[in-house]
């Protein structure tokens, strides 16, 4: 933690927005540098234009690579396009209309100039494609790089299911981008954009919204509701939804500033729009007794954070437990055979929740895209990270978005308290009550590129040890229980604990995220021994 932490961003904290897009367009990259050449991570390609790892030739080519990639799978549709207020988001976007346009790609912008959330942008595709049958299928590309610094540019792909691309995809399309680019761009096309279609994103998200929450309920109970934005995209949405349903619903803070010099600083005192952090919400938190229900977005809206006046901001995990066990008694439309879908990260308290609902769990590797099928076919009724992204299906089990929805999860805490008469944080002290209350930490570990590698690599049998932290361990898991797909590293599970080691995919690092029903003395005991394996695992 840095010992500034929470306080307020001061002008030498601030990005020099004039010089950071300069570097987008002036510093080219070198694909024969790792650093500089495309690379897709859970959420797209990021990094910096100040680093020669965000500019206008990646995006060049990424955009090629994908009107290329779609191509080959048949997709003629139109392709939905949308950028959150990151500085780096409106040249990039600027690039990606250059190359659509001169590949002959029927493109929508937002029809009036708007930033627009990843969410806005997936429910447009699925939308789309649902009331066009038989016809060319639609896409999408977000240009975001969702709650990262202000320095950050991030670019995503969606496919016609509306959801993130899968690795196949954007392996393909990082590929092919970084040939591109090591070839000077010379089959990139581009020309001037003009003539190009616009699309109401947040009037048809908005006005779709009756169809997955009670908004009648909400204005019944006179829930008075804050909203902070944290400068992202979901800014003018939440004044729309406060007008078009009629809720006491205040934004409490509408500024746009690509600087952001209105934030608190995140735990490594870097500025950074996470809004299950207590340090990014630091100011938001100052408001908590002045609304029943108080929430945040992250630049791109995909993440959502829930402050509660008794319980202030909530822990992604607790919320997510306490949104599954309300929304599954809560929707009869719903298959009765829907799982619950976590990302194997999550807490535990989740399992034990799906369990005394009588559903099925499904366990997916860390990424949203794993969700995407479940949530296309009905069969998992709601998806979520334990980083605070989720969504879920409409109230006649249809899909309504296949990317993480931060506003949806956030109007949704309004609901539970007004049909409950309890605020969430409430509710999840009932849970703990039922299921045991767990204590849960995230925490990192040096690790060589090598030995990374070798983690995100390694087999569930390698493991030798049959204890962890004075329990018999149940499972040593490589793939994760629901689709059995690798996990990219591993996991290791008691009754009454488990841990999951991962590599980073930025720094000499791996992360080492641990649960413990017993208190916090046996969680860190836990972290010191999952360390002690994986680094006997990984020597």
């Amino acid at each position: 933690m840095s010992d500034r932490a929470g306080t307020p961003a001061t002008p030498e904290d601030l990005i020099d927005v004039e010089a950071l897009v300069r570097a987008y367009y002036e510093k080219h990259p070198d694909a024969s540098v790792p650093e500089q050449r495309v690379v897709f991570g859970t959420s797209g390609h990021r990094g910096s234009a100040f680093d020669t790892a965000f500019n206008d030739d990646h995006i060049a080519a990424i955009t090629q690579a994908i009107v290329e990639y779609r191509r080959g799978q048949g997709t003629t549709g139109p392709l939905f396009i949308g950028a959150d207020t990151h500085a780096l988001s409106e040249p990039a976007q600027t690039t990606a209309l250059e190359v659509l346009v001169a590949n002959g790609i029927d493109v929508l912008v937002d029809e009036y100039d708007d930033f627009v959330p990843t969410p806005a942008v997936s429910h447009a595709i699925i939308k789309y494609n649902k009331e066009h049958p038989g016809e060319p299928q639609a896409d999408g590309i977000v240009v975001t790089p969702s709650h990262n610094p202000p320095r950050d540019g991030g670019f995503k792909y969606n496919p016609p299911h509306g959801g993130p691309a899968d690795s196949d995809a954007t392996s393909w399309i990082a590929n092919r981008a970084n040939d591109l680019i090591a070839n000077g761009l010379r089959e990139v096309n581009r020309a001037e954009p003009s003539g190009v279609a616009t699309y109401d994103f947040r009037g048809n998200y908005v006005d779709d919204l009756k169809h997955i929450i009670d908004v009648d309920a909400i204005r019944r109970a006179g829930i008075r509701i804050g909203a902070d934005p944290l400068g992202g995209a979901s800014a003018h949405y939440w004044a729309l939804i406060g007008e078009t349903y009629g809720l006491d619903l205040t934004v409490v803070n509408p500024l746009i500033d690509p600087q952001w010099g209105f934030m608190t600083l995140d735990w490594d005192g870097k500025i950074r729009m996470d809004p299950s952090s207590p340090s990014a919400m630091a100011s938001v938190l100052k408001h908590k007794d002045d609304f029943a229900v108080l929430t945040g977005n992250d630049a791109d809206a995909d993440r959502h954070g829930i402050v509660t006046p008794d319980g202030g901001l909530m822990n992604p995990n607790h919320y997510l437990a306490v949104a599954i066990d309300y929304l599954y008694a809560h929707r009869p439309d719903w298959r009765a055979d829907a799982a619950v879908g976590k990302t194997l990260v999550s807490s535990s308290v989740i399992d034990r929740v799906a369990d005394s609902l009588g559903r099925r769990l499904w366990e997916v590797p860390v990424g949203f895209k794993w969700f995407v099928p479940g949530l296309v076919d009905g069969s998992v009724a709601f998806g979520g990270e334990e980083s605070a992204g989720a969504s879920f299906l409409r109230l006649d089990g249809t899909a309504w978005t296949t990317d993480k929805d931060g506003i949806l999860l956030a109007l949704l805490a309004s609901e539970i308290t007004a049909v409950t008469g309890k605020s969430p944080s409430q509710l999840y002290r009932g849970l703990t009550e039922r299921f045991g209350d767990p204590v849960y930490q995230r925490v990192d570990a040096a690790a060589s590129k090598e030995q990374k590698a070798k983690l995100g690599k390694l087999d569930g049998d390698a493991i030798t040890a049959d204890e962890l932290a004075g329990e018999k361990i149940t499972a040593k898991l490589s793939k994760a229980p629901g689709n059995d797909a690798a996990i990219g590293g591993l996991k290791v599970v008691t009754e009454n604990a488990w841990f999951a080691a991962r590599p980073s995919g930025t720094e000499d690092v791996y992360k080492i995220y641990a649960e413990s029903f017993l208190g916090e003395d046996h969680l860190r005991q836990v972290q010191s021994e999952a360390k002690s394996i994986v680094d006997a695992a990984i020597a």
